[in-house]
């Protein structure tokens, strides 16, 4: 214990001293997997071109039909409409990713049931890894019922942040007095078990880099936490926020850790298919009933979680690989191009009536732009009007 102690002490002052002279604490990042070339900028274009239109017409031809009439008459129903509709379209990133830019996923460790509610929560080493998780979900029929804790900055993008909202993602500002309040709210309708649902966390709260690292190392060596390379120490509060509203609806917790092969990638490299090579998964799935009930003992929980995800990535890195692998098969190449087809088939059709048929279709397309805009920017959801009118009649009924 003594001499481990030592090491990680030496080895927090040899990372220090580096980032202080400014030099990288580690080797420099390796080259990109595949060349840019013409032809990979040339289908990247036109795969973005193609994602952005078929979500510009999904959103305001559907939204208003599934967002606000369904959900006038049933919470419940709205949210599956949505749901089905939108992940449709959302195949289209794993298609990207497993079929046009050839990236490897590997999955390991646990192989999840398909229909559960559950609360999943991630390392966060690069600004897509919450797309990866699109890759899992797909595989397990919840690829529309996922929903992201996601910095409010996120909301602000054209086009985006109307399916974001839609979706019912959580925006939070990263500031606990701030989001306490805006997380319990959202929280509260989640609640129910008829909805499925996939709530997404990445506790650690930002993105890995090396010098968030050395500044993490320096806290947890302050206060007598687990000193991590590979990961950052989580905050707990929201993930105990989720644990505590949503217990008595969560059948479990899913422990995923993602690494990458070649290099880490960022959005860019998704879209020209450059980086990465490949995606690690590793999933853990842990019962609800053996998480502790307390916020002390589950934030205990939580920070045990990551050094023990730490180990994995430092295993990973030594090894190649995730202990367990191939939990999940090849996503279907027939109902991807499928999913692809229907997709392109409706924004083409919505194209042609807002563009060459009647003028109602315009003035629909105007509406729903002006819907989706002001539901999006004051954070708003339309009432389930046949509930409260169901319960003033049996309230009246019962007097």
């Amino acid at each position: 214990m003594n001499g481990s102690a030592s090491n990680e002490e030496e080895a927090l002052n040899g990372n220090k001293k580096k980032f202080e002279a400014g030099e990288p604490p580690n080797m420099k990042e390796p080259p990109r997997h595949r060349p840019l070339t013409p032809l990979r900028i040339f289908r990247g274009v036109l795969c973005l071109v193609v994602i952005l239109s078929t979500a510009f017409m999904m959103l305001v031809y559907w939204a208003p039909v599934t967002v606000l009439l369904f959900r006038l008459f049933s919470v419940h129903y709205s949210r599956k409409g949505t749901s089905i509709l939108f992940a449709t379209w959302l195949s289209l990133w794993p298609f990207l990713f497993e079929k046009i830019n050839k990236t490897k996923v590997v999955f390991s460790g646990d192989r999840v049931p398909k229909k559960e509610r559950v609360l999943l929560f991630a390392n966060h080493r690069t600004e897509v890894d919450w797309m990866y998780l699109w890759d899992l979900a797909f595989r397990k029929g919840r690829l529309g019922y996922i929903k992201y804790i996601l910095k409010s900055s996120l909301m602000k993008l054209p086009i985006f942040a109307w399916g974001f909202h839609i979706l019912e993602f959580i925006p939070v500002e990263r500031k606990w007095e701030i989001d306490e309040s805006i997380m319990r709210k959202r929280l509260s309708t989640f609640k129910d078990p008829r909805d499925p649902l996939w709530l997404a966390v990445f506790p650690e709260g930002t993105d890995y880099t090396e010098q968030k690292c050395i500044k993490n190392q320096q806290y947890a060596a302050e206060n007598g936490l687990p000193i991590l390379k590979n990961v950052l120490l989580p905050k707990t509060r929201g993930f105990y926020a989720c644990l505590e509203h949503l217990r008595s609806s969560l059948d479990a917790v899913y422990d995923v850790t993602i690494s990458y092969k070649h290099r880490c990638p960022v959005f860019i490299d998704n879209v020209f298919g450059v980086d990465p090579s490949e995606v690690h998964m590793h999933v853990q799935r842990i019962p609800i009933n053996e998480i502790p009930t307390s916020e002390e003992d589950a934030a205990d929980w939580l920070v045990e979680r990551f050094r023990l995800k730490d180990q994995l990535l430092s295993d990973f890195v030594s090894r190649g690989h995730f202990p367990c692998e191939g939990t999940e098969g090849e996503l279907s190449t027939p109902m991807c191009l499928v999913n692809c087809f229907v997709v392109i088939s409706l924004t083409i059709i919505f194209i042609y009536l807002t563009l060459f048929s009647s003028v109602w279709f315009k003035v629909y397309v105007a509406f729903s732009c002006a819907y989706l805009s002001f539901i999006t920017y004051y954070g708003v959801q339309p009432p389930q009007v046949l509930g409260y009118v169901k319960a003033m009649f049996d309230a009246k009924k019962t007097s």
